[in-house]
């Protein structure tokens, strides 16, 4: 048994992207940001193109330390490797739907790939596009997406073909769209978003361990008091406050698919102290560990 709405990231912080066929790199889902705990996503990165489409609610939407707020009939186009993650907007839920793609899905051409895709996939100046309901391509992008998950749901025959089509449909709004721009020269990662990248990778691979600012900080090369001045900026929160956050789900995930103990867990995802454990899950997730497990395992 597998938890539901549970990210699976890898020690570069990258996300795992569980695609609907492994052979055909799209990922589509009608989701709801109130399954979510405490109503917010991992923050990750991935080397897919994300879609977001709002159907009902609000949400934030976080890249590279940036907020957008989403609400109505927007769309949101997040660009390849940007670090980025969902939250609710004042505690409301959320229903949208995601896509997800792989930009190899376009390039069945190496030289449409190489004119077209890679030009925007490794431009820094496009983090993300964001569609709001008046804005100039909004009705396309929204219906471009609304279709893909009709034509997922609906399963007909061949309808990869479509989704497909749908897609490079969609490339091209977007290339015609960011042309100007494609067209200078492109810019470095910005230096802090960097480190950010780094520091947040150094703690998805050492969560199990002591970590202290510190460590986190001396990985990076830098400060303890720049290391919480990046986190803020990017991720608007303290490092050691992420570090046990990631530490929680990481804990949530083994309550629901393991048979260990809960104080096994709680030293396996770094916290030396059972009570300690017990009380920030409390805090983040309204419910002790062992409610919380008896409710994703059954009797």
């Amino acid at each position: 048994m597998t938890d539901k709405n549970v990210t699976n990231i890898m020690p570069d912080a990258s996300e795992i992207v569980h695609y609907d066929r492994q052979d055909f790199p799209v990922y589509i889902k009608d989701d709801d940001l109130s399954e979510y705990p405490g109503g917010k996503a991992l923050c990750h990165w991935h080397e897919d193109i994300e879609l977001i489409c709002i159907i009902e609610g609000m949400m934030n939407y976080y890249v590279n330390g940036k907020t957008i707020l989403l609400t109505g009939q927007d769309c949101l186009i997040v660009n390849s490797r940007q670090l980025h993650y969902g939250h609710s907007h004042l505690r409301q839920g959320c229903r949208f739907i995601c896509v997800r793609f792989h930009p190899r899905i376009l390039g069945s051409s190496p030289a449409v790939f190489k004119d077209y895709v890679a030009p925007f996939t490794d431009n820094h100046r496009i983090e993300y596009l964001h569609y709001p309901a008046d804005s100039p391509n909004h009705k396309s992008i929204r219906e471009s997406i609304i279709r893909m998950l009709s034509l997922k749901t609906g399963q007909e025959a061949a309808f990869e073909l479509d989704i497909t089509s749908t897609l490079y449909s969609l490339w091209r709004t977007l290339f015609c769209q960011c042309r100007d721009i494609l067209t200078k020269d492109t810019v470095t990662d910005d230096s802090d978003l960097a480190l950010q990248k780094k520091m947040v990778s150094y703690i998805y691979e050492h969560y199990q361990e002591p970590l202290t600012l510190g460590q986190i900080s001396a990985f990076a090369n830098i400060s303890r008091s720049k290391c919480c001045l990046i986190f803020r900026q990017y991720l608007q929160q303290p490092p050691i406050d992420f570090l046990n956050k990631y530490r929680l789900e990481v804990s949530r995930n083994l309550l629901a698919t393991t048979s260990s103990s809960i104080t096994e867990i709680a030293l396996s995802c770094g916290f030396n102290h059972l009570s300690y454990y017990s009380k920030i899950f409390f805090r983040e997730y309204g419910c002790t560990p062992t409610r919380y497990r008896n409710s994703r395992q059954g009797p």
